[in-house]
């Protein structure tokens, strides 16, 4: 009877190692972890099963213990039985790998945005573990150049599946896509919100010979160089750089060409705000002259603020034209005779900064007798001679 029961169990043990074949998707409990394995218990097997490291995980790992703890129950796959061993060898890479082939498939034709994190850093990229293996070319991390990603591992980012096939085990992520699209959102809502007249804040994000693109929220307007101060401004970069935050008045708004056109200048103090204290009646400015006309000269005293030096005030002595004591460029000092902010008008004089006794020479229509020959008549001259007559 014994023996009956003998060849019973061995024949149920032979039935259920021929259950068990390449293939096979079981359940297992991790028992013991070792630096480059895991033995597992499988219900209703004869013998253990052995996880090797490289069929752990989809990423490298240095040790088994990076991946599984004792006592983990585990989906995996029987790649081999080994009977005279009394071994199984199994794989928990293959189980994920196919969920999550799956899984991915899903959200690539979906466009479906994916959070993880960042497992390792190698030449060229990131790596992320999504069930497979996920490479982020540099690239395709940010919408800026990158020096170093050294401080990105273990960074949780949210990526889009810009390829992925599942034959070749390739699976290539996007975390700039992400960036992209969300700019863009941001671009659809300022270009629909935006006023002409809205005054908003803005930071500098490029400077070109004609003017500054500024970021806006999102969207990128110029500030053509014109718009940039009150004065003059010969190069942008002289007033502004990248990375300065502004204020901008929005001049105009084209949404189908998604154009924006800013102004600085708009949002500064005007050159003629407190024009009286800055300029009071009676003070004396340095200036650059600016333009010549016949009737005289107008005088820059402040950026955007010019004030009119009349021929009469730009010597002591008379001139035929301005030209013949300055030119355009020339730095000078005036003097303020009048000032009306309202009119945005200034008066200025050269001549009454100048010391009164430096003259010229004075020109023939300025000669004076002497002061013997002063009064003097033809009787003073002929006088001798009429007397002779009346003698």
């Amino acid at each position: 009877m014994s023996e009956e029961m003998n060849n019973m169990e061995q024949h149920m043990e032979e039935q259920e190692i021929r259950d068990f074949k390449t293939g096979d998707r079981i359940t297992g409990k991790v028992e013991k972890i070792e630096d480059k394995s895991v033995t597992v218990t499988i219900p209703g097997a004869p013998f253990d099963g052995v996880i090797p490291i490289s069929e752990l995980s989809s990423l490298h790992i240095e040790k088994a213990s990076d991946a599984v703890q004792v006592g983990d129950t585990l989906e995996l796959i029987i790649l081999k039985v080994e009977n005279d061993n009394e071994n199984f060898v199994l794989s928990k890479r293959k189980v994920d790998a196919e969920a999550a082939w799956d899984s991915l498939k899903e959200k690539f034709d979906s466009n479906e945005t994916i959070t993880a994190e960042v497992k390792d850093v190698v030449k060229g990229g990131l790596v992320v573990d999504l069930g497979v293996r996920g490479f982020v070319p540099a690239s395709l991390v940010e919408d800026h150049y990158v020096e170093s990603f050294d401080d990105y591992k273990g960074r949780e980012m949210t990526f889009k599946i810009v390829e992925m096939d599942k034959e070749k085990n390739r699976l290539i992520l996007s975390h700039r896509a992400v960036i992209e699209e969300e700019k863009d959102a941001q671009k659809g809502e300022v270009l629909n919100n935006i006023q002409e007249g809205d005054v908003i804040e803005g930071t500098v994000q490029r400077i070109a010979s004609f003017g500054a693109f500024v970021d806006i929220g999102g969207v990128d307007g110029l500030v053509h160089i014109s718009q940039v101060a009150h004065g003059h401004v010969e190069q942008v970069s002289d007033v502004l750089s990248e990375g300065d935050k502004v204020n901008v008045k929005v001049l105009s708004v084209d949404r189908d060409n998604e154009r924006i056109s800013l102004s600085i200048k708009e949002t500064l103090p005007g050159p003629w705000e407190d024009i009286e204290e800055k300029a009071p009646k009676g003070s004396v400015l340095d200036g650059v002259v600016k333009r010549i006309v016949s009737y005289g000269a107008f005088v820059e005293v402040f950026p955007g603020v010019e004030g009119l030096v009349h021929i009469s005030q730009m010597a002591r002595h008379h001139i035929g034209t301005p030209h013949e004591v300055i030119e355009e460029g020339q730095t000078v000092q005036v003097k303020v005779l009048d000032v009306n902010k309202q009119d945005k008008r200034l008066s200025l004089s050269i001549k009454e900064t100048l010391p009164r006794e430096d003259r010229r020479e004075a020109q023939p229509d300025e000669y004076e007798m002497p002061e013997e020959s002063k009064g003097f008549s033809i009787s003073d001259v002929i006088g001798d001679k009429l007397k002779g007559f009346q003698d």
